[in-house]
């Protein structure tokens, strides 16, 4: 496997482009904005686009997606306890003085246990709920692809509408199961890895607890 960080945006979101070379496939993982980097990304990999993967649909994780369309008529795939975040990721996005398209209908449905594949990579979906409802991580190939949920030395918000801190501190228990050496790729920051979070992250260690919405 091939990863490439875009990051992106007033925000400074991250994209991953999650690309095996040797099949000469790639998929994205939530183009937050800036949509044409992330395609000059797909462009220098050489490698095909096939999809859109969304960890969940804040407008800081969707606000490109109508540029890369543009370029490759990808599906979209997000989880559907999202729906009201998705269809409101513009208006959102206007609050905090950002302008985005708002993006078209998702095209597939994530649920738990689903698994995605990229060339012959394969990612299991597992349903991750607390920064969003929808919220969803991408775990295969020794590394896990967060979101926002985990971040090295912190966690996501839960202080936004829709979220909740009881759920996001279940969810951060299936991150403390995964092997050590799980690489983290966040939404938002470095990348870390579990051993790392739970040695340090204050929210793992029980030393914090998340604010609730």
């Amino acid at each position: 496997m091939r990863i490439e960080q875009v990051t992106v945006g007033l925000l400074e979101e991250n994209c991953w482009v999650v690309a095996d070379p040797a099949a000469g496939r790639c998929v994205l993982v939530d183009p937050g904005d800036d949509p044409e980097r992330i395609v000059a990304a797909v462009k220098a990999s050489g490698c095909i686009p096939e999809a859109i993967w969304l960890t969940h649909a804040h407008f800081d994780h969707v606000g490109g997606i109508v540029g890369v369309l543009r370029a490759w008529p990808l599906p979209i795939f997000l989880h559907p306890a999202d729906a009201t975040l998705y269809g409101v990721a513009a208006k959102s996005a206007q609050r905090w003085g950002i302008d985005i398209e708002q993006p078209p209908a998702w095209d597939r449905d994530l649920a738990e246990g689903d698994v995605l594949r990229v060339g012959s990579a394969t990612f299991s979906v597992i349903h991750v709920p607390g920064h969003a409802p929808g919220h969803v991580a991408f775990v295969g190939a020794g590394v896990v692809f967060g979101g926002d949920c985990l971040f090295a030395g912190s966690i996501g918000r839960t202080d936004l509408p829709f979220s909740s801190g009881p759920q996001l501190m279940q969810s951060l228990e299936r991150f403390a199961a995964l092997p050590g050496e799980t690489v983290v790729h966040p939404g938002h920051g470095p990348s870390t890895t579990i051993a790392r979070e739970l040695a340090t992250n204050p929210f793992l260690t029980g030393l914090a607890r998340p604010l609730s919405a």
